[in-house]
Formats: C-alpha cells, structure tokens, sequence
C-alpha cells in the first residue's frame, strides 16, 4: 500500500474503532421504574444521543451539547449547539437548562449523562460571582499557557456550578450514570468533560497553584472564588454522590489498538509508545524522530517495517499575540519533518480523533521524506513556520492537510511513523 494510504488508513481504523455506534448499547441499563433523562455534552454526545435513542425501550427525554457542526439528527432527546473551546452563551444556557431537568428527579429515575472531550467548554455555566465574559477570558489563557487537561479542568471544575459532581448532586436522590467517550491521560471519568456527575478529588488549592504556575492573571472574581470554601466540589464519599456511577465505554487505547491490529495483518510491526504521551508537541516530536532514526538505522526496538504509534495529548505554549495557524498535531509533525531533516523511507500522520486540530480547517497532517525540499522550492521558510506557530498554513500550502470534518468521536490524538526498509539516509531537504 502507498505509505499515505497506509497512514490514512490506520487513522480511519482508530477512529472508527472508537466511534458511539457498538460502544452504548451493551453498557445501557435495564429501564428505571421511574423517568429517564438523558443529559451530556461533547463532540461525541449526539453521536452518544442517537445511539440510547436506537437501543433505549423506556420513558426517554432529555438534551445534549454539542460544538456547531456536531450535530444528528434526535427524536427523543432534544439537541443544543454551542461553541468550543471558548465557551457562549448556548452553552451556558444548555447547561442551565440540564441542571434543570435533573433537578426534578426522583428516587426510581435516572440521569443518563453522555460525556466524551469538548464537554467541559459546552458546560459552562459559572458559579455564582463568575461573569461568563471571565470564564472565556480564563479559557483563552489557560488554552495558550501549555497547561495539561487535568489542570485546566482543575481550575473549571472549582468555578463551575454543574462541574466536578455538582450534576449529579442535582440529580440526588436519582441514580446518575455516567457513559464517557475517554480524551483524557488515564481515562479518569472525573477529568473527562470535568466530570459533572462523579466525585472530584481535586481541590481549589490545586486550581489556584496552576494558575500560579502558568503566570495566569485571573480576574478578581475568579480568584476570589477559588480563594473561597465555597468553590470546594464534592469529593468521593459524598452522600449524595452514593448513586453515581461512571463507566468509560471507548478510550484512546482502544484506538492504538486498532492501528496496530491493522498494522499487523499487512506485515508492518507496531512500536506502540501508550496512549498518554504528553509535553510540548515539538519536544515529543524530536523523541519521536529519535526512535524513528533508532528503527531505520539499527533495526531497534523493531526491525522496518515498522510503525510507531502513539496517542495523548501534547500541548504548544503559545507567546502573546501569536497570530499561526493550526494545531498541535500539525506542529508536532512539523516539528518532527525537521528533526527526521527529510530521512528516506520516514513518512508521518499526526491527527487529532475528533478531526480537529486546533481549528476546523483539517484534522491534521501528513509528511513524508519530501515535505521540506517541497517546501523550500516553494518559498516556504520551515523552521520559522515552527517558530511562529504556523504549521497549519504550512501543511495547508503542501496540500498535505488531513481534512475528515468532525468524526462524532474524541479519544484524543493519534500519531503514526512509518519506517520502511531501506530508509535512514538524510536527503537533506532542510
């Protein structure tokens, strides 16, 4: 198989491998003697929506977020679009209005509270004090610091009123249900969409060290609130938390999997790297491009052919003012094409699973031993595309963006490079 057909091919099986249909219907629970409200948020949610919908024999009803442009068609569970990552006021609205429907549960209801990446920006309804306009002031500098996911749903969660448990607290004394398509590092069902239905074991002292760590100015009223007791969520052993329950029904793993199984039956050994690889994307690319040079010139930890897959979510620090186009996938691989410095027989996909990276303009990228010469003979200044963050158009400008629309899952990123035989000669393309 051409090697971009390979690498697009192994994409497709990740997310396909992830996807809402096959993942809901074998972890539904038998109907409640009472209602069923369905609530959620995410780029999975509706996806995760239709499926209850097609398997769901009881009294159903209920709503779900989704970014614009994420939507299915719904019958019984009606359908909200709002934006992501910066948060609206749609979605403040929808989630004022899901804390509504479960509020009036009762003993012998449910929530069913449908949860995959995305979410937490779709669930935005700020605790009392909080301006929604400071809530998207702190997205936008949370987002450009490098800060991992699990901090900054840390500091969400404590400034939330439907975050970190306090959905399910509304529910009370309903059972809650948690069904959660995984984008986070370990799969914690309290990281994934903020976790608003299960207890939090993080604290307002830790949302209040990140934003010290990452030099985050906060507004007045955030800091008050994290400085304040009353910002503290429910933590595990809550009484009211004694109903909740979670289960993650598709994860990144799930994904790598997929790739190498597929790698595999066309004779292509996989080197997977674990699904929970993390740290500036142009740091891990030159780790990457390190085992990559190991495998073409030294035949270890795998002899070529061999790809290596990896998963996670790496994050790009982005200077005030940086004006660049894409995302962390494309400047991984950007990254990447000029520590490999046009290796022969090296080729990359980079891809985030929800087929957006960054922006909606692709979900990601390819490269190949060719990608810098190309560039140079087209004008393109490669490293200083680096250096400014602007690995979108550069791809854009190669016609090597990898361009699916949304897939209606999210387990995250994945990454692929594979090394065929006879490679490891730089061909000099930088």
């Amino acid at each position: 198989m051409d090697p971009r057909q390979f690498l697009q091919a192994l994409f497709a099986s990740a997310v396909s491998a992830c996807a809402a249909a096959g993942r809901i219907a074998s972890r539904l629970p038998p109907a409640p003697p009472g209602r069923t409200v369905a609530v959620g948020a995410g780029k999975a949610a509706a996806a995760m929506a239709a499926e209850v919908e097609r398997h769901w024999r009881g009294d159903l009803s209920g709503l779900v977020a989704v970014p614009y442009g994420h939507g299915v068609p719904l019958r019984r569970i009606e359908l909200v679009e709002a934006a992501h990552p910066v948060p609206d006021r749609a979605g403040a609205a929808a989630a004022r209005r899901m804390m509504a429907l479960v509020s009036g549960l009762e003993e012998g209801d449910l929530a069913l509270v449908l949860l995959s990446g995305g979410g937490s920006a779709l669930l935005a309804l700020p605790a009392a004090g909080i301006a929604l306009a400071d809530k998207q002031r702190l997205t936008r500098a949370l987002l450009a610091s490098g800060a991992a996911i699990d901090e900054i749903n840390a500091v969400r969660k404590h400034l939330s009123a439907i975050k970190g448990g306090r959905l399910a607290l509304a529910a009370w004394p309903a059972t809650a249900l948690t069904l959660a398509i995984s984008d986070v590092p370990g799969d914690d069902p309290a990281t994934i969409a903020s976790g608003p239905a299960v207890a939090d074991p993080s604290t307002r002292h830790r949302a209040l060290a990140v934003l010290a760590r990452y030099g985050i100015a906060a507004p007045a009223a955030v800091r008050a609130r994290l400085e304040s007791e009353d910002s503290e969520t429910p933590k595990p052993g809550h009484p009211r938390l004694a109903r909740a329950r979670a289960a993650v029904v598709a994860r990144p793993a799930d994904a790598l999997d997929a790739m190498a199984a597929l790698a595999s039956r066309h004779g292509v050994a996989p080197v997977v790297l674990g699904d929970s690889v993390a740290g500036e994307a142009r740091h891990v690319a030159s780790v990457h491009a390190a085992i990559a040079r190991e495998i073409a010139l030294r035949a270890r930890p795998a002899a070529p052919p061999a790809v290596i897959l990896s998963g996670g979510e790496t994050t790009v620090t982005l200077p005030p003012g940086s004006g660049g186009s894409g995302g962390r996938n494309r400047e991984f691989l950007l990254a990447l094409a000029l520590a490999l410095d046009g290796m022969e027989g090296v080729h990359a996909l980079a891809c985030d699973s929800d087929g957006i990276d960054g922006d909606a303009s692709a979900a990601g990228a390819l490269c190949d031993p060719s990608s810098l010469a190309r560039a140079a003979v087209a004008g393109i200044d490669a490293p200083r595309a680096l250096r400014c963050h602007d690995s979108g158009a550069f791809f854009q400008a190669l016609g090597d963006s990898v361009v699916t629309g949304p897939t209606l899952t999210n387990v995250n990123d994945v990454r692929a490079i594979l090394v065929r035989p006879g490679g490891g000669a730089p061909s000099g393309g930088a």
